[in-house]
């Protein structure tokens, strides 16, 4: 997607988790493992671009974790809230804010999005160091935070 300014773009970040694995993929561009995600368009709310980026890069329909709060009115819809937000450079002169979010699948089956990803996988914890090239330590903070959070309630299925 082109960006919707020069300068800052709102980009959205799934760490899906079931199984206490969490789904990867190694980026082709970027050349690096990241979770699923991408901009947010014009047309939509972080919501949305969290499902549409799950459905586009791994085939999957997944449920956000978080909390809505009951404040929906007339001309109001809450929205899920992050987990967690960040901002980060892109190059000298772009960034992206990012809402990161925490999922889990629903049932249905994996698909790696060639175009753009060399890979797709679920790992363990102890998968994280092995990965090649080596991810981020952000990426992997988050990787274990979401594990960690989403795996002390009830367990969902990985799908092949």
């Amino acid at each position: 997607m082109a960006h919707i300014h020069e300068k800052i773009d709102f980009t959205v970040a799934l760490f899906v988790v079931a199984d206490a694995k969490v789904l990867l993929i190694h980026h082709r561009k970027l050349e690096a493992w990241l979770p699923l995600g991408g901009h947010i368009e014009l047309d939509e709310d972080p919501e949305a671009a969290a499902l549409r980026e799950a459905r586009e890069e791994s085939g999957l329909d997944v449920e956000l974790l978080g909390e809505r709060p009951p404040t929906t009115g007339p001309g109001t819809r809450a929205l899920i809230a992050p987990r967690f937000l960040d901002i980060h450079r892109i190059h000298a002169t772009h960034e992206h804010i990012g809402m990161i979010y925490w999922a889990r699948p629903k049932p249905g089956t994996l698909a790696l999005a060639e175009v753009e990803h060399h890979a797709i996988r679920w790992c363990s914890a102890a998968d994280l160091d092995t990965l090649q090239p080596p991810m981020s330590a952000a990426v992997k903070w988050y990787s274990l935070q979401a594990i960690a959070e989403i795996s002390r309630f009830a367990p969902a299925p990985v799908s092949a």
